[in-house]
This record gives C-alpha cells, sequence and structure tokens, in this order.
C-alpha cells in the first residue's frame, strides 16, 4: 500500500505539474497571438518645414543645429536691401496716385457744378468715370505697398513652432528660394506613437482604449489612448500601372502573413525629464475598455 500511495503521489504532481504547464502554455499562446499588443511602435512627431516666403541671399543664421526654439524666434535672415527699395518706390507710387486721385475728383466736382449749357451731360459722365479709374489705381497701389511690407517682414523667417531645429542645410552666403526647405522644426507639442498591429487584433482595439508604451532599452512606460486607426494600406500584390489598370501579382506566397495596420495612440503626459526622439522604437500595449 505504501509503495502504490507513493506511485499515486508522483504521478499526481506529474499530472498537475504538465496541466499547470499547458494551462500556462496556453495562457502565454493566448496573450501572444489573440491579446492586442505590438512590438513594432515607432515615436512620431509633426515635422515642419522652414521655407522662406520671397527669394534672396542669406545673411545671417541664428539658430544651429538641434537647438531649441520658440515660436516666434529668428532662424534666418535674408538681405532686405532690394525689398526696402521695393517698399520705397511702393510709398512713392502710393503718393503719385494719391496726388491723381484729389485732382480727378476735383475735375469731377467743378465740371459737376457748371450748367449743362457750359459743358455736355456726355463729358461729366467721363470724368466722373476718370475719378472712378484713379480712385482704382490708387487702391491697387496700397495694395501693392502692403506685398511690399509683407515681403520686406518675410525676409526675417521665424518658427512656427516650438521645438527643436533639424537638418539645418542654410549657411550665411547661401541663395534661398521661394518654397525651397532650408531646415527642419520638430514641433515639441506634436509627439505620438504609430503602434503597427496584425489585422487580427483590430476587433479588439477601440477608440479611447487605454495603450501603454515601453520604449525600446529602458524602462520607461508612458501612458496614453488610442486616438485613430487607420483605414487604408498599399495592397502590394496589386499595383496600378500607368495606364490606371491593376497589375495583378499572378503568384503568391503559401504562407499569408497577416498585414500591419497603423493604430495611432495619443500619449496622455511626456515627462519632462524623457528624451523623445521621433523614430524611436517601442512597445505598445493596448488594455481594452470594459464593456467593449
Amino acid at each position: 500500500m505504501k509503495v502504490f500511495s507513493k506511485t499515486l503521489i508522483r504521478v499526481s504532481i506529474t499530472l498537475l505539474l504538465v496541466v499547470i504547464a499547458i494551462s500556462l502554455g496556453r495562457m502565454l499562446w493566448v496573450r501572444y497571438m489573440d491579446s492586442p499588443w505590438t512590438r513594432d511602435g515607432r515615436v512620431r512627431a509633426d515635422v515642419v518645414n522652414i521655407a522662406p516666403d520671397v527669394a534672396g541671399l542669406v545673411t545671417e543664421v541664428a539658430v544651429h543645429d538641434n537647438q531649441m526654439v520658440r515660436r516666434g524666434d529668428v532662424l534666418f535672415k535674408i538681405d532686405s536691401e532690394h525689398y526696402l527699395h521695393a517698399l520705397n518706390q511702393a510709398k512713392a507710387t502710393v503718393n503719385q496716385r494719391k496726388a491723381m486721385l484729389d485732382m480727378k475728383r476735383g475735375q469731377a466736382s467743378r465740371r459737376a457744378a457748371l450748367d449743362d449749357q457750359v459743358i455736355s451731360r456726355e463729358n461729366r459722365e467721363d470724368t466722373d468715370m476718370v475719378a472712378i479709374s484713379a480712385k482704382a489705381e490708387y487702391e491697387a497701389a496700397l495694395s501693392q505697398l502692403d506685398q511690399a511690407k509683407l515681403n520686406l517682414e518675410r525676409t526675417v523667417v521665424r518658427s512656427p513652432v516650438d521645438g527643436w531645429v533639424s537638418n539645418l542645410l542654410v549657411r550665411p552666403g547661401d541663395f534661398a528660394q521661394v518654397g525651397a526647405a532650408k531646415l527642419a522644426v520638430i514641433d515639441q507639442h506634436s509627439f505620438w506613437v504609430y503602434g503597427y498591429f496584425e489585422e487580427h487584433k483590430l476587433v479588439l482595439i477601440k477608440i479611447g482604449d487605454p495603450a501603454e508604451v515601453k520604449l525600446l532599452g529602458t524602462n520607461r512606460v508612458l501612458h496614453g489612448h488610442v486616438e485613430s486607426i487607420a483605414h487604408g494600406i498599399t495592397d502590394r500584390d496589386n499595383p496600378t500601372d500607368v495606364r490606371l489598370l491593376a497589375n495583378v501579382n499572378p503568384s503568391f506566397n503559401w504562407v499569408r502573413l497577416a498585414q500591419r495596420v497603423p493604430v495611432r495612440i495619443s500619449l496622455d503626459n511626456i515627462p519632462k525629464d524623457l528624451t523623445l526622439v521621433a523614430g524611436m522604437t517601442c512597445a505598445v500595449i493596448v488594455h481594452p475598455s470594459n464593456g467593449k
């Protein structure tokens, strides 16, 4: 009996360990395969490309690469001599058009006071139309003056956001072209995370679900929530040719991998002592809300 009891105990312990191992293995499998988490996450941020609105020689660069700047800080300056001359010319044109308008209005007023026997009605109407035309030319001159002032103001390029200077490619003496980006500013207040989730896990994710973001190589955990889910990704097996016809791949891989769909995670609070860099790798875990 003692030998039988010992054997029964050993078998029971072995079976219990096997059951526990199977249960733990199944839990790990379900967590790995069906839980909404991914190790393929990227830190993202809005990058503002800074391009001048006017052309000219760069006379001064007020920042250096990776410098922290505030909204309204001067980034670089463009030679303003040409635009200053244009402003003075626009002011002179306004004065000329104003004098012409006053003269035409005076002529129209005097002719309006004359009797029809002294001046014809046609002449009076022509004088009125000339005065109206002079007013239009004066208003056009004012518009050109405002444009000249704006161009002169735009020779000083300022940062539109708070952030960090990146990819500084401009130097004093360079010629700045209109619309050609010379540097970028990474918006300090725009960091978010893109988690690329497998398509079969999207049914577990809802807008507003809380999420955890674990940065690679650190123990820091950031908290956020699901802001949005992408509604379109590229179909690599069905591109479009030059005639806008479907170019279907005649052969497909036997192993079909799940597509990765971007899920945007908004960060609720970013610690001040944490250095976030756009492009960093992270793991994203979404906790489905109760009742969803």
